[in-house]
């Protein structure tokens, strides 16, 4: 922090009021506030800084706050187990009060989504609350969970892409080094090459070309490993 301190107010020399805001979910120990360097004969540095620790704050205290920030971050605050499905969705109902724009709505949606995330049992539980809200209330919320879902289809799909094309790529790439080599590839060799991303598979099946031995093979796997 006074790193950081130092070295904004050397390039803005403006007065900066430094904040440390701690989204871990442990510790809980509450974290220091001060950053000191001290001799025995004098004290050189009294470095004080501002904590918001998430997990020390009750996320019951923001249910009232028209704050988008205020509904994202509830979602690591501290949260008892029993509490989690409903903590997301009056993460939610805040968010969907607050009329954002579709591209705030969406990041801070995708936050809540992602630091809360629900097992099967609690989902349930959550979509039974969900069903218990007033029909105003409820269907801004259902057009957030919409938007994960269509999301969470697109993604999908398109790592189903990914995935298939990796595969024709390494099958390419093998019958090239059968016929390059002429001699099974070491089990091993094969299990390194099979790691490789698309685009690894692609600069290696070039770098094949110029490839005398296995040895050139290795060498090439090992500077990328």
């Amino acid at each position: 922090m006074f790193r950081y301190f130092a070295r904004l107010f050397e390039k803005h020399a403006l007065p900066v009021y430094p904040i440390l805001l701690l989204s871990f979910d442990a510790p809980l120990a509450p974290e220091p506030t001060l950053f000191e360097v001290n001799f025995p004969d004098i004290q050189v540095l009294q470095f004080n800084y501002r904590v918001v620790q998430l997990n020390q704050m009750n996320w019951q205290d923001f249910l009232n706050q028209s704050n988008p920030v205020a509904s994202a971050l509830m979602a690591k605050m501290r949260i008892a187990p029993a509490d989690r499905p409903r903590v997301k969705l009056e993460c939610l109902r805040l968010l969907a009060t607050l009329k954002l724009d579709p591209a705030k709505m969406q990041l801070i949606s995708g936050f809540v989504d992602t630091y809360l995330r629900l097992n099967a049992q609690e989902n349930q539980n959550f979509q039974t609350q969900l069903s218990q809200l007033k029909p105003q209330e409820e269907e801004p919320i259902m057009q957030i969970v919409t938007s994960w879902m269509e999301q969470g289809i697109e993604r999908g799909l398109q790592q189903g892409i990914e995935r298939g094309e990796v595969q024709q790529a390494l099958k390419v790439f093998m019958r090239l080094l059968s016929k390059k080599f002429g001699t099974p590839l070491d089990r091993s060799l094969e299990n390194q090459i099979r790691q490789l991303t698309l685009p690894q598979l692609e600069d290696l099946t070039e770098a094949l070309l110029d490839f005398n031995g296995v040895e050139d093979l290795q060498e090439w796997l090992k500077a990328r490993s």
